[in-house]
């Protein structure tokens, strides 16, 4: 990246607001000239999308599935997902779009999800973990753990770990997570990642996506070598049915600067198609096409520890078995 256009990105960073809003978007996406995702040929690549019926994971779908891919739309919903398949076929003209039912909270739901999507697609080319909303109570799965941990770590932790065989057959096989913002206020946490009485919805759902994001690099690191690439992604703050239910108050405020789904899609797409730079590095956590820093905050970083990380990877195991 040329001298000047580094500046001008590192001058829309520092402010939050011009960074995450469609301020940064549209600024990023001229200067950089972009590439429009509607032109990548993604025939013959099968791509399996969690949270497929609504929001970012919806328009991803769609998008994909009209640059050629086969996608696989994962759902805990049978009706809806089914719908959103019949809708997407229908827009895109692609009548091979394909549907898993099963709840990432659950485990055992998780394992007969991957061995019904293995059955059907032995080579995957992108995993793309979107699933997972900001819930304002605390709920819980059937094991006991807390439904958002239990849907955007261990969920993904299972899935991926069930389908690396698959991924590495599509060499390179591509891990994609759909991370958040919200992530950069808070510390790496492990023996208390899951809230308890203490419960608040912003805090746990924070607490998630820097696990999310710790992870991902961990992965990368674990498998340095072979023909996969993982990557996290921070969206910016889009429009989505989600911000719309889980942060009303916010939505009203910034409505003029939100992203449109498909601003906020866009990084995760670039990074599922583009097999340029996405595939040059491993383990990034990315925002409008750049590799960011995961640390914002010296209180973040300090707790970021190899051992931490370790206690990390060990309590995912352990919990998914």
């Amino acid at each position: 990246m040329p001298d000047w256009k580094h500046l001008l990105d590192s001058a829309i960073e520092v402010p939050v607001v011009t960074s995450f809003s469609r301020l940064g978007y549209d600024v990023r996406s001229r200067v950089g000239h972009w590439r429009e995702i509607g032109t990548y040929d993604l025939a013959g690549r099968t791509v399996v999308v969690t949270g497929a019926t609504s929001g970012l994971g919806r328009s991803m779908s769609e998008t994909l599935a009209r640059c050629g891919a086969t996608v696989v739309l994962w759902g805990r919903s049978e009706a809806k997902t089914t719908q959103v398949r019949d809708e997407l076929a229908r827009s895109t003209g692609r009548n091979d779009l394909d549907v898993v039912i099963a709840d990432m909270a659950e485990p055992e739901a998780v394992r007969q999800g991957a061995s019904q999507l293995l059955s059907r697609h032995p080579r995957i080319d992108v995993l793309i973990h979107n699933a997972g909303a900001l819930s304002a109570t605390r709920m819980t799965n059937s094991t006991g753990h807390e439904s958002t941990v239990a849907s955007q770590v261990l969920g993904p932790f299972l899935l991926t770990t069930l389908l690396l065989d698959a991924l590495r057959s599509g060499a390179p096989g591509r891990v994609i997570t759909m991370s958040s913002g919200g992530m950069y206020a808070s510390p790496l946490r492990v023996d208390d990642l899951e809230m308890g009485a203490d419960y608040r919805g912003a805090e746990q759902y924070a607490r998630a996506k820097r696990a999310q994001v710790t992870l991902n690099e961990v992965w990368a690191q674990r498998h340095a070598g072979e023909q996969l690439a993982f990557h996290a992604v921070h969206p910016g703050w889009a429009d989505t049915p989600g911000v719309q239910e889980a942060l009303p108050a916010f939505r009203r405020v910034m409505r003029p600067l939100l992203r449109t789904v498909e601003q906020g899609a866009d990084t995760a797409l670039w990074l599922a198609a583009d097999d340029g730079e996405p595939l040059a590095s491993n383990g990034g956590f990315w925002h409008d096409r750049s590799r960011r820093s995961i640390h914002k905050l010296p209180s973040t970083r300090r707790s970021d520890t190899p051992q931490r990380r370790q206690a990390l990877w060990d309590w995912c195991t352990a919990t998914c078995g």
